[in-house]
This record gives structure tokens, C-alpha cells and sequence, in this order.
């Protein structure tokens, strides 16, 4: 294929990438947007393929295979609830992808170049591969801190500010150096030095970030991998890679703006790893405090004579794969005449849209799955909130207790509605480690158990 042909293909598929990023932002349009994006990539590798010699084209036949040899395999056995830890990992891939090719362009650049076009191969060379270095780094901590192998409380050594600026101070002499030498060897030193500094930060940027603020560093981390993509695609001369690279660190950027908000954080501190200082919050609970418990016959004694009923979901409705039963609930609900709605929190789960996905595949109507800006201030007139396996989202400390680690961070103030029945299986706190006084409010009754088995038997109260 000539080279004529090969970049028309990139910029149909640049479109169709587009086309895919805006039909995701609604659910309604989001399979839609999938077929673009998938259309988009076979256009891509295609293109790819036709444009490179025969052995190049034997040579990635061969990584394709083994890599989807690995990939499907690992893909198939992770469960939905996993997805946040594999999209963790993933990022880390790229990342890592972006120093690989950067120390090959610097030590066998594809092109020769020289001048000004040298020193700003060189500059794409160094960002790319410290971007990819923090992006690695930093996704594997993430993962583990998501998958539970690390503590997911925040790390806060003394000083902290002072080493990640010492750190980046270092990187950009480091730079200078790497700019000046016409040294090969001297100037891998100086990318080798600053490849392991920009790991170690990678390490304490998201080693400082709490369990409840992942959702955010997870998007992050996303814009992050996009933009060490879009270095890839400098280093190589590939301009899709450099369109795609910037459509998802864009993206990936504004997400976490908007997840920023939504959590009352600074982005800027994001980008700092200066924010979720999660500890235990030792005086959001009296001791003496007592829980009420509520049985299956109670639950649906409520709900039978409930006119409207908001459910809020959370990560332990995942990881009990009660969705199914949730959707059944709702059927039933709906068909007595009552007015049923979901509460999604915006970092609800360990990923952004992570409860959406769930209750469309359980088919739940997208027209009564609402935000939690629309729905806060429906919570007084409702007569009951099922809360199912959601803590840290609804927890009133971070709107009533400003000692909190969580305070000022927007939450759905289910504890104003009539009635709330909490899902749980027990007492334990949520990702952020802090307790939540939800629970011990006159108007909070407990409903102990497995989210899956306690929705079913309450179905089953219902339709007997």
C-alpha cells in the first residue's frame, strides 16, 4: 500500500476513533461507539500491516499471536469486579511500551537527523520516556493497591513535596545533560539515571494516594498511558499514534477533572499525587452506638408499601454479582406501580462507569439509572433507599463531620429519605478505611449478608 493510501486509512480511522469516544459518552449510543472504535483498529492494523516489508509483516503476525495467546486467556478468566486492576495493568503495559521504544530510538534511531530536528528528537525521546516510566510504575502500584497486595491506605513519608520536586529538579538537569552530550554512552547514563528517578516517583506519586480517591488516580493513569502513547507515536514518525494517543490523554484528563469535582479534590494535586491523606477517622462513630437489623419479612414489609424506592449501588453489589437479582427486584417493583430509580455516585465501584456497565448488562432501563446531581435532592421525598454494597458514597461524614478524611467530598445523602435498608455483609469499613455513621442513624436499618442471596430472598418475599 502507498504511502498516500496508508494515511488516508489513519485518518479514516482517526475519525471512526472520534466517532467512538463520542458515542461512549452516553449509554444509549455506547455500542455503537465500541463498533466505531473496533472498525477504527481493523482499519488501523491493516493499514499497519500493508505498509511495512514481508518480514515486518511475519514479525508483528508473530507478536500479534502471542500476544493474544496471553491476553484472551488472562481476559477471560477476569471477573467484572477485576476490571478496575486490569485496566490498572494495562496502562503499565503502554507505559513501559514508551521506554522500551524510547532508549531503541535514541540507541538506533530509524531516522538519521540533525540540528534543530535532532535536539527535538532527543526532547520527545526524554518526555516519552519519563512519562512512561512514572505511567508504568505508578500502575502497578495501583493494581496492587486495587487488588489488594498493597495496604490502600495513603503513604505519607515526611517531606514527601520536597522529594518529588527534588526528584523533578534532577530530571530536567538530567535533561539538559542528555540534551548537550553528543556522547552516546553519556547519554544513555543520563536516560538510565532519569528512567529510574521517574519510576521511583511513579512508586510515591500513587503510594500517597488513598484507597477512596483510586477511582480518580485510575483515570488519570489513563490520560497518562495516552499521552506516553502519543510519545511513541513522535518517536516513531506515526501520526495515527499520535492521534490516538492524544484522544485518550485528553479524555482521560477531563474525566479526571470531572471526577475531581465530583469528589470536591484539587485536579492539580492529583497530577501531584498530593491529595487522599485517607486515615481512619477515630471520632466519626460514639462507641456506645447501637445498629438495627432488619429481616427479609421487614425489608419487604417496607417495600410493599413504599410508593417510590431510590437503590444505590456500590463495589459489594459487584463483587456478589447481585445485579441480576437487583434488576428482577426492579421488575417486580415497577409492575406494583412504584417508582423506582438508581443513585450512581460518579467514582461509584473502582472505575468510572463501573456501576453503569454493571446494570445495563443486567438490563435495567438507562432512563431511570440517574446521576447523583439529579437525584440528591429527590432522597427527602423518597420512602426507601436499598443501599447494596456502597459505603464510602453515601457515608454523611464527609458532608457532617469536617475532621474527616473524606470531608467536603460530594456524597448521595440517602440518609435524608424515610427509610434506608443497608446490603452488607458486615460492619467493615469502605476502601477509604473510614468508618461511616450512616449506619447507626435512627432512620438506617441493617440488612446483614450476601448482597446476591439477600436481594434474591427478598424477591421471592415479594412475589409470595
Amino acid at each position: 500500500m502507498g504511502t498516500g493510501l496508508v494515511s488516508v486509512a489513519y485518518v479514516v480511522a482517526s475519525v471512526l476513533f472520534i466517532l467512538s469516544l463520542g458515542g461512549l459518552s452516553h449509554q444509549e449510543s455506547a455500542r455503537r461507539g465500541n463498533l466505531y472504535g473496533v472498525a477504527g483498529i481493523v482499519i488501523a492494523v491493516v493499514a499497519t500491516l500493508a505498509s511495512v516489508g514481508d518480514g515486518g509483516v511475519v514479525a508483528i503476525i508473530i507478536a500479534v499471536l502471542l500476544g493474544a495467546g496471553i491476553g484472551i486467556p488472562i481476559a477471560n478468566k477476569v471477573e467484572m469486579t477485576q476490571m478496575p486492576q486490569l485496566v490498572a495493568l494495562l496502562h503499565s503495559f503502554v507505559g513501559l511500551a514508551a521506554v522500551l521504544v524510547g532508549f531503541s530510538g535514541y540507541i538506533e534511531p530509524l531516522i538519521a537527523t540533525f540540528g534543530a530536528e535532532h535536539t527535538i528528537k532527543l526532547v520527545e525521546v526524554y518526555v516519552g520516556v519519563f512519562i512512561g516510566a512514572v505511567t508504568f510504575t505508578g500502575s502497578l502500584v495501583a493494581c496492587g493497591k486495587l487488588d489488594g497486595r498493597i495496604d490502600s491506605k495513603a503513604l505519607t513519608l515526611p517531606g514527601r513535596h520536597m522529594m518529588n520536586l527534588v526528584a523533578l529538579i534532577v530530571t530536567v538537569f538530567l535533561g539538559a545533560w542528555f540534551l548537550s552530550t553528543d556522547s552516546l554512552a553519556s547519554g544513555l547514563i543520563a536516560l538510565i539515571l532519569m528512567t529510574l528517578i521517574a519510576a521511583v516517583l511513579g512508586v510515591h506519586l500513587i503510594m500517597a494516594i488513598g484507597g477512596a480517591d483510586m477511582p480518580v488516580v485510575v483515570s488519570m493513569l489513563n490520560s497518562y498511558s495516552g499521552w506516553a502513547a502519543a510519545s511513541i507515536g513522535f518517536m516513531l514518525g506515526n501520526d495515527l499514534l499520535i492521534v490516538t494517543g492524544a484522544l485518550v490523554g485528553s479524555s482521560g484528563a477531563i474525566l479526571s477533572y470531572i471526577m475531581c469535582k465530583a469528589m470536591n479534590r484539587s485536579f492539580i494535586s492529583v497530577i501531584l499525587g498530593g491529595f487522599g491523606q485517607t486515615t481512619s477517622s477515630s471520632g466519626a462513630v460514639a462507641s456506645d452506638q447501637k445498629v438495627r437489623e432488619f429481616s427479609i419479612d421487614d425489608v419487604c414489609d417496607e417495600l410493599r408499601h413504599a410508593d417510590s424506592v431510590i437503590i444505590v449501588p456500590g463495589y459489594g453489589m459487584a463483587v456478589a454479582q447481585a445485579q441480576n437479582g437487583v434488576s428482577d427486584l426492579t421488575k417486580l417493583l415497577r409492575e406494583r406501580g412504584v417508582n423506582v430509580r438508581f443513585g450512581i455516585h460518579p467514582v461509584a465501584g473502582r472505575l468510572p462507569g463501573h456501576m453503569n456497565v454493571l446494570l445495563a448488562e443486567a438490563h435495567v432501563p438507562y432512563d431511570i439509572v440517574l446521576e447523583m446531581d439529579e437525584i440528591n435532592d429527590d432522597f427527602p421525598n423518597t420512602d426507601v433507599v436499598l443501599v447494596i454494597g456502597a459505603n464510602d458514597t453515601v457515608n454523611p461524614a464527609a458532608a457532617e463531620d469536617p475532621s474527616s478524611p473524606i470531608a467536603g467530598m460530594p456524597v448521595l445523602e440517602v440518609w435524608k429519605a424515610h427509610q434506608v435498608v443497608v446490603l452488607k455483609r458486615g460492619m467493615a469499613t469502605g476502601y477509604s478505611g473510614v468508618e461511616n455513621p450512616l449506619f447507626f442513624k435512627d432512620n438506617t436499618h441493617m440488612l446483614f449478608g450476601d448482597a446476591k442471596e439477600s436481594i434474591d430472598k427478598v424477591v421471592s418475599g415479594l412475589r409470595g
